[in-house]
């Protein structure tokens, strides 16, 4: 069974049960003060605005005894899928590297946008083909990914960049990237290739009446 983490603020749960049901996924919501139920096969941090994006978007939530679960099943090999606030949290939990903060436009931007897949041959891409473009919602204020130079070497070194902002043909440019992102990164993955975090929104993408299906492969991590 996939828990789909839901704290107060949390706004994307339904969505991420609804889409992995779709799949065929069992899937259910999980109150965090409730603990991770046994039987979890896999975890999902959605998005929303987990007490109220205070602080900064993600610290509080990320900082909840029911993350020290996650990290501990996320050491095991169990897929943790961290998606715009549950991106937020995961990487204040220290999940995967870097941080997302204030967009370059200081604005909420909710628009579709293009996704490079970087990688073909993890659980998160496995249905696509390295190089792919899909094109996937956004919905966020603070979704500029920011790490040090030094830092997105390694990340690049490692091949940890899971989705890079591009235009429609895969040319990954400036005026592509939504949110100001350093390198254009739109997800990571952690020290393990089961855990990723990404800020848009594979969920809003998987149904075909709305908003495409695009980010089906995303979640066929998860079957």
């Amino acid at each position: 069974m996939i828990s789909v983490l839901q704290f107060g603020g949390s706004n994307c749960d339904r969505d991420a049960v609804r889409a992995l049901s779709h799949l065929g996924i069992d899937a259910e919501r999980v109150w965090h003060a409730d603990g991770l139920p046994a039987d979890t096969d896999g975890v999902v941090v959605p998005g929303g605005f987990s007490y109220g994006d205070y602080l900064r978007a993600g610290a509080m939530a990320a900082r909840t005894p029911v993350m020290e679960e996650v990290r501990s099943l996320a050491e095991d090999g169990v897929p943790v899928l961290g998606v715009c606030n549950g991106a937020q949290i995961g990487c204040e939990a220290g999940l995967t590297e870097g941080a997302f903060t204030t967009n370059r436009s200081a604005r909420f931007q909710c628009e579709h946008v293009h996704l490079r897949v970087e990688r073909a041959d993890t659980p998160w891409t496995a249905a696509y083909d390295e190089g792919e473009v899909i094109e996937v919602p956004i919905a966020h204020g603070e979704g500029r990914f920011e790490i040090s130079d030094e830092r997105l070497a390694t990340l690049n070194d490692e091949d940890r960049v899971l989705f890079r902002y591009c235009e429609a043909d895969g040319s990954v440019t400036d005026a592509a990237n939504p949110n100001g992102s350093t390198g254009n990164v739109a997800g990571v993955l952690g020290e393990r290739e089961t855990v990723a975090m990404m800020m848009p929104h594979p969920e809003r993408a998987t149904l075909p009446d709305v908003g495409g299906t695009d980010g089906q492969g995303v979640l066929r991590a998860f079957a």
